[in-house]
């Protein structure tokens, strides 16, 4: 499967192969180059090489190293007692790094009652021996005993940089493109990368599904530009919240004001005409309060909820 995956298949295994902003970049190299992993805490929005970097980091250095999903497994406090226990207390096998390192995905999804405290004592515990590596999307939700206890790195692209890592995946993209011998065209990719800015992972996985083409041309633009949003009409029309909640979650790498305006033009044309005033303060409450929320998903979700059930549709 991992053979099939473009994500899995193309992921860099050396950190000068990872797109990252200059300054990231450089913090990662000088840690290869001082052949050391410090405890890390590495936040951002999804997509943009969190776990690539950390397994990347560790593989370079030749260090044993496991990683457990924080969503799933990481919820759990028998995963520490045991798993990570088990591990963190061997020595290493390998002869190029010191330590053993833990990668913790989506690290925000632990239980901060139960597993985090519990992850705190385990970083001093095993000091000597492992390090750790917690990715997470909102550095927020960890609890501050362990952002003490980490380097924290912020994989946020500032506008100075975005320039150059959308030049540096669009490279990426042409070269995975020719690999597979797929012919393409270079505006094409441009768009999508435009589209999903800065998921690089969801640019991949969707470029692999336009693929299927056999071609990679501007007969997707249509798909990118207008099929995402009729698939809203019709989850929101249809009231299936769980649908709307995985609309939310896959949209979010567009500004907040960038996606409410989308939503305010597309139900402006698919509303009944006395649902239109309503749909319209709905949306301009929510776009007023996305500018304090500490969760976007959240807000965005509590205005579709919103929408759903006071609004009714053509």
């Amino acid at each position: 499967m991992s053979d099939f995956l473009w994500v899995e298949k193309y992921r860099p295994k050396k950190i000068r192969d990872c797109i990252l902003s200059e300054d990231t970049k450089k913090t990662f190299a000088e840690f290869v180059k001082q052949k050391e992993i410090p405890n890390l805490l590495l936040s951002g929005t999804a997509g943009t090489g969190k776990t690539t970097v950390a397994k990347a980091l560790c593989e370079e250095l030749g260090a044993d190293y496991i990683l457990i999903n924080g969503s799933d497994e990481g919820r759990q406090i028998d995963t520490l007692r045991h798993k990570i226990k088990n591990f963190a207390s061997t020595v290493s096998l390998t002869e190029h790094s010191a330590h053993k390192v833990v990668i913790i995905d989506e690290a925000d999804y632990m239980n901060a009652e139960s597993v985090q405290p519990a992850l705190r004592n385990f970083i001093e515990t095993f000091h000597s021996n492992c390090r750790f590596i917690f990715t997470c999307n909102y550095k927020s939700k960890i609890l501050p005993a362990l952002h003490s206890r980490c380097t924290v790195i912020d994989f946020a692209i500032k506008n100075g940089q975005k320039v150059k890592t959308a030049q540096a995946l669009l490279k990426r993209l042409g070269k995975i493109l020719e690999d597979e011998e797929i012919k393409y065209d270079n505006k094409v990719l441009a768009e999508l990368i435009q589209k999903h800015y800065p998921d690089f992972r969801r640019t991949i996985n969707e470029l692999q599904r336009y693929s299927v083409r056999g071609e990679i041309d501007s007969g997707i633009l249509f798909s990118l530009s207008e099929a995402n949003t009729k698939e809203l009409i019709k989850i929101l029309k249809e009231k299936r919240f769980n649908d709307m909640r995985k609309w939310v979650i896959n949209n979010l790498d567009k500004e907040p004001s960038s996606l409410f305006s989308t939503i305010y033009n597309l139900l402006y044309t698919n509303l009944e005409g006395n649902s239109v005033p309503q749909a319209v303060l709905i949306i301009a409450g929510y776009q007023y309060k996305s500018a304090f929320v500490a969760d976007q998903e959240i807000n965005m979700v509590a205005c579709l909820t919103e929408v759903m059930a006071n609004c009714k549709f053509k």
